[in-house]
């Protein structure tokens, strides 16, 4: 029986996000669009797979992989995964709570080509609690953004507005007071935790999804973004090939269904998705869903 060639992707790769956990110390009850937790599972993808996608980004054209979870520093092969990214040329963003750190991860994180990532709420230390979901999360953040920033470590910011009244431009300030390289503002996105009931909606997302960047969840599906996460192609776990199913009519079908922004959008040319490998807000004020 004659094998099909794999399709060819209509463009290079060069972001990839991997969401290698679903557990996390906090719960972020009002916007968590993962709904992690501490009860959640790692998922199915195995070190092996992990380490295989990582490979095969690199070699389709991949310049940075961003480590997500969940908290990914919970998952015991974190480090040797990190290590691997780097290993095969990539850069890696690790998106972490930064709520506890462990020496042997201080030492990772000040590699040359690691940068670190976080949210933060509020100034207010209770404030920022109720949105976690866990008393103390504040001054164990913040007290590990300073710490990293001593160590002369990387550090993007950012900061959900999830109401009106929510301290969002003291975060802000104090933030850049600190000394934080980047520091970015979002409005909640209704995906996950957030969406309550409703069905996910596509013109929520930033338009870029799908567009030379992937997501893999821990199930091993493919989906456009960490946060389109209901736009999936099908499931590397297994052995399944990246280039597969990123080459695949349905990944096409996928990537088409996100509305696509235009040069006269209100939030270019400032918004951050249009200068970075990530999908983050922007850096002076809120970016804007499509819809």
């Amino acid at each position: 029986m004659a094998i099909a060639p794999e399709a060819p992707l209509t463009a290079p790769l060069s972001f990839l996000a991997i969401e290698i956990t679903s557990r996390c110390q906090m719960s972020c009850p009002s916007h968590c669009y993962a709904q992690a937790g501490p009860t959640r599972g790692h998922g199915a993808m195995r070190t092996g797979d992990w380490r295989r996608v990582i490979t095969e980004a690199a070699g389709l054209g991949a310049t940075t992989v961003q480590v997500i979870g969940g908290e990914p520093s919970l998952r015991p092969d974190f480090t040797g995964l990190v290590e691997h990214a780097l290993e095969v040329g990539l850069r890696v963003r690790v998106y972490t709570n930064l709520l506890r750190v462990r020496a042997a991860h201080w030492s990772l994180y000040e590699h040359p080509r690691v940068d670190l990532a976080c949210s933060y709420y509020s100034d207010d230390a209770t404030e920022h609690d109720r949105v976690t979901g866990r008393a103390g999360s504040h001054a164990a953040t913040r007290g590990n953004i300073v710490e990293a920033l001593r160590r002369g470590i990387r550090v993007k910011v950012g900061i959900v507005e999830l109401s009106g009244g929510q301290r969002v431009e003291s975060a802000r300030a104090e933030m850049k007071n600190l000394g934080v390289h980047e520091v970015h503002v979002d409005r909640v996105r209704p995906f996950g935790n957030a969406a309550g009931a409703r069905l996910p909606d596509t013109s929520a997302l930033c338009g870029r999804c799908g567009n030379q960047r992937a997501a893999i969840l821990p199930d091993g599906q493919v989906a456009v973004c960490e946060m389109g996460r209901h736009l999936t192609a099908g499931s590397v776990a297994g052995g399944t090939s990246l280039a597969s199913v990123l080459g695949s009519a349905r990944w096409a079908a996928m990537a088409a269904s996100v509305p696509r922004r235009t040069s006269t959008d209100p939030c270019a040319p400032d918004c951050e998705p249009s200068a970075s490998d990530s999908c983050a807000p922007a850096k002076a004020k809120p970016c804007g869903p499509m819809g």
